[in-house]
């Protein structure tokens, strides 16, 4: 068996909230995925004198927090650590020097990144993980807030705001006590005023507003949390404008100690979230947003994208689930790709001939065929049991160009063996699925389990397909260099289980070519 190499890149950023780290490993057939993480509440933007400038003892602490990230990344034998820093130190009078004493001390060279600059690359993570192709992206750190608009899936322009859930409370004087009506207005309004100044803003009223950074996330999970939210991502997940002054009206009204104990909201976010909340609500007044989207990625992945993976953005939503399919087939390569491609071969041929007549909904042809390519992967944990785990893996394994409805129809249909366990499986989620996904599922999944009993050799001996319906029987007439008998038993065995889906009971014909 060939054995994959691998190498790893440290990505660190010293945000004014919270210090980072993500550890990417990339082997050598392009695959890549996040090994490790650290995560430090550092609260810079709190820790600023009056003159502007940042502690030593505070930058002190910065230096040991970096130079435990350097051992982690050792640990898996980083090759190349990048390490950026944001608002915090861009906005300390003496960012020189802490830059300098962070280099001796710590030993690595740190990145000062301009406004325009964060915001571009947390723009390209957007643009590599999400399908939007017109938007604006908003990025609400601790000391600054940064937006983007991309038009055509292209970054148009970008600005940056001093203003972050943690300078905007310092700023106001929030303490521990609830936050009343008529500050939540100034800051909102203050908000409001600053990009006023950036006449590009408010010439696209309608687009989506697409959301990263700790105060999108934590807004995320509280609303996911209080509604039963069945789906375990953030990334992709989908809000409204009122949805976000509810969340603000409900947290302001009570104390910073009642906010921590809110089930789905971390503690270090109960002081902040508020101030957060409240720039994020003015940004989408402003802008007149559609709606308001989660970016799970963030200016790490980014930094990765163009550290490692320096490749032109994706020209459309295909391409982003193009690559995010090649990623995880290549972690995961559980069957050769010869057989997932005669698989889904076979299974778009098995519906597009039969499409015409079942009126399956649009974006149907799509789902089977993501399907067909990852059917396999659950293989990867234990054969015998491939379908359950292909269902789990493709439900919490991080991949991209899909809304969460359609990740759970992929998984449905990828992992299907029967109506039964088909039911089973999408039960826990009627508040993300729609009317008729049950029966378009199990006609997919049905077509899928088909297409690779036609394949189990695993030969690809078929060269064509073709089919006719003869009364309540499906026809395959199936071109192949031998007379396949594996796949006549196997189509035996499940044609019960397809006439219980289809009314139809398959029935192969070989053609020798």
């Amino acid at each position: 068996m060939r054995t994959t190499k691998s190498r790893a890149t440290g990505i660190i950023d010293i945000g004014s909230n919270t210090v980072r780290l993500s550890v990417y490993q990339l082997t050598d057939n392009g695959a890549y995925r996040v090994v490790d993480q650290g995560r430090w509440s550092a609260r810079l933007s709190q820790r600023v004198a009056p003159d502007g400038t940042l502690p030593a003892d505070a930058v002190d602490e910065l230096a040991e927090v970096l130079r435990h990230y350097l051992r982690i990344c050792a640990k898996h034998g980083a090759e190349r650590i990048r390490a950026v820093a944001t608002a915090a130190i861009r906005q300390a009078a003496n960012r020189e020097s802490v830059i300098q004493r962070l280099r001796s001390v710590a030993g690595i060279d740190i990145e000062l990144l301009s406004g325009e600059e964060e915001a571009r690359i947390g723009s390209v993570a957007m643009l590599n993980s999400l399908r939007f192709g017109d938007g604006f992206v908003v990025d609400i750190g601790g000391g600054s807030t940064e937006m983007t608009l991309i038009r055509g899936r292209q970054v148009v322009s970008a600005a940056s705001f001093p203003i972050g859930c943690v300078n905007v409370s310092a700023r106001y004087g929030l303490g521990d006590e609830p936050v009343t009506q008529e500050t939540l207005e100034t800051i909102i309004a203050d908000t409001k005023s600053r990009l006023r100044r950036e006449d590009w803003i408010s010439r696209h009223p309608g687009l989506p507003l697409i959301g990263l950074g700790g105060t999108v996330r934590a807004l995320a999970k509280l609303r996911q949390r209080e509604s039963g939210y069945p789906f375990p991502h953030l990334h992709g997940y989908e809000m409204s404008a009122p949805d976000v002054s509810a969340a603000l009206n409900d947290l302001s009204r009570i104390p910073v100690a009642q906010r921590r104990k809110r089930p789905g909201l971390s503690k270090d976010r109960g002081d902040v979230i508020v101030p957060g909340l409240a720039i994020l609500l003015g940004v989408m007044e402003h802008i007149q947003a559609s709606g308001l989207a989660v970016c799970g990625a963030g200016l790490r992945d980014g930094l990765f994208y163009e550290t490692c993976e320096p490749y032109p953005l994706p020209a459309s939503d295909e391409e982003v689930l193009e690559e995010s399919i090649r990623n995880l087939v290549a972690l995961y390569p559980a069957a050769p790709g010869e057989h997932l491609q005669q698989v889904r071969k076979l299974a778009v041929a098995l519906f597009d001939q039969l499409d015409a007549g079942s009126q399956l909904p649009r974006g149907s042809r799509k789902l089977l065929e993501t399907a067909a390519r990852l059917f396999r992967i659950g293989a990867t944990i234990d054969y015998n049991d491939c379908a359950d785990h292909t269902f789990y893996m493709l439900l919490h394994t991080h991949w991209n160009g899909l809304s969460h409805r359609e990740t759970i129809l992929t998984a449905a249909i990828a992992s299907y063996r029967s109506s039964s366990s088909l039911r089973r499986k999408l039960s826990p989620y009627p508040s993300v699925l729609s009317e008729g996904d049950l029966e378009t599922a199990g006609r997919l999944g049905a077509l899928l389990l088909l297409a690779s009993t036609l394949d189990r050799s695993e030969s690809q001996a078929i060269s064509s397909l073709e089919i006719a319906v003869e009364g309540k029987k499906l026809i395959l007439y199936a071109q192949s260099s031998h007379p396949l008998p594996v796949e006549r038993m196997e189509i035996g065995n499940m044609a019960k289980e397809f006439k219980k889906i289809w009314g139809m009971t398959p029935e192969l014909r070989v053609v020798r070519v």
